[in-house]
């Protein structure tokens, strides 16, 4: 069964319901979204066709329990293997996956899980895109932080312990622009020793730029590999340009990223083929980039400010527990990160089993964590959410019920000299 996705439309003017229905309705009015626009770099590079290659030939039903185990036996994972194990031959095996992936996590990881803020400075957005509560068609509470109320979030998130943080803005250029971005770096430079970006996908330069204002790592969601799902769904905007979007962690390594994160947003699509996608992107590009840091996320749709009815279709905990076992066998030494959006009873148990980081004292509105770590009124500088989070846990009590499984709890590894 599809999804259906509700938007508020009762504050839009004529001309705006007439343009939003037109861009739901009429193909031929929305833009080409394998067509770069003005100012977007384009880079040569093989593994958007690898990639694909291997998406559009994937069929899941080939599968048989006899693939399946085999693939648990061999000692390296192939690609054929990793397809086996995603395929639906591969749930009766889900112990079998859970042990394996808990062996390779522990040779690789040890006992440690990494933990992360993210901190939302901005959530205007110039693109549609049906299922995100930062569309420019959602009527929501917009809000830019002003770099004194950004310097004044992070000291609240610094003062909790906690030493990575991850900046997120909404999609648009024309409200958080490079520059300003940049800015939020520097100013996090001051307060985190790690640094990461989820932000639109920019050029290059762009992101040299960011790394030199004290980013380390950039990621980016391509929500879906399934082009023809991507071009319903992203009706607006220049996420809407779907080549763009693929080849930004490319192009974050050229301009001197340490390291680069991936993910499709689970339920927007086929998830099995969209899993595929995702690690395979991660695949070639590590051969490609072998000094570079790795790491997959596996996110599902969560409700939205205005629209309650968005559900991840048929990705249940069970299913998201086979991809994410079958990410760690396949890619034994990328790190792989667990969001709030899931519960607090799955992301205990899957660090023991194949994550490596999890978020903990998560927001993702604008502006709210001093209120929300201290209890201070807010001053009215606070925007909606993008999605509803299902942890909440700050930081202190994550830590501690990590430490509670038998596992280290890391703040940071990293030595700046």
């Amino acid at each position: 069964m599809e999804n259906q996705f509700f938007i508020d439309s009762e504050f839009l003017s004529p001309e705006a319901l007439e343009k939003k229905h037109r861009l739901e309705t009429d193909p031929s009015f929305r833009k080409n979204c394998m067509e770069y626009l003005p100012g977007m770099e384009q880079i040569s590079s093989d593994i958007c066709e690898k990639v694909m290659e291997q998406w559009k030939t994937y069929d899941d039903s080939n599968y048989t329990a006899k693939e399946v185990k085999a693939a648990l036996e061999h000692k390296t994972c192939s690609v054929e293997d990793f397809k086996a194990l995603l395929s639906p031959a591969a749930e009766p095996f889900l112990e079998q996956m859970a042990q394996r992936a808990r062996q390779e996590t522990s040779r690789h990881f040890g006992n440690t899980v990494y933990l992360f803020t993210p901190l939302y400075i901005a959530n205007y957005c110039e693109n549609y895109c049906v299922y995100c509560g930062f569309n420019c068609y959602n009527h929501i509470k917009r809000m830019k932080l002003t770099m004194e109320q950004v310097e004044q979030e992070m000291k609240v998130i610094a003062d909790s312990g906690m030493e990575e943080i991850l900046i997120l803005t909404g999609e648009s250029r024309a409200q958080s622009d490079v520059a300003y971005i940049g800015e939020a770096c520097k100013l996090a430079r001051k307060y985190f020793r790690m640094v990461g970006l989820e932000i639109y996908p920019v050029n290059t330069e762009e992101y040299r730029y960011l790394h030199e204002c004290g980013a380390d790592y950039v990621t980016v969601f391509q929500e879906t590999y399934d082009v023809e799902a991507y071009e319903k769904l992203h009706l607006l905007g220049h996420k809407r340009v779907w080549p763009y979007r693929f080849d930004a962690q490319e192009r974050a390594l050229m301009g001197g990223m340490r390291g680069v994160a991936f993910s499709a947003l689970l339920g927007l699509s086929d998830f099995r083929k969209d899993a595929l996608a995702s690690a395979l992107h991660v695949y070639y590009l590590q051969r490609k980039y072998p000094s570079a840091e790795f790491s997959l996320s596996c996110p599902r749709l969560r409700p939205i400010v205005n629209n309650n009815n968005i559900s991840p279709m048929d990705v249940g905990e069970k299913q998201l527990c086979q991809i994410l076992c079958a990410y760690r066998i396949f890619l034994p030494f990328v790190g792989i990160t667990v969001s709030s959006r899931e519960s607090e009873t799955f992301r205990n148990g899957i660090v023991k089993i194949a994550a490596t980081k999890v978020s903990a004292g998560v927001s993702t509105g604008i502006g709210d964590h001093e209120s929300k770590y201290t209890g201070k009124e807010s001053d009215g500088m606070q925007g909606d959410e993008q999605f509803e989070i299902n942890d909440d846990r700050n930081l202190e009590t994550m830590y501690q019920d990590i430490a509670a499984e038998g596992l280290q709890p890391v703040l940071n590894d990293y030595l700046y000299v």
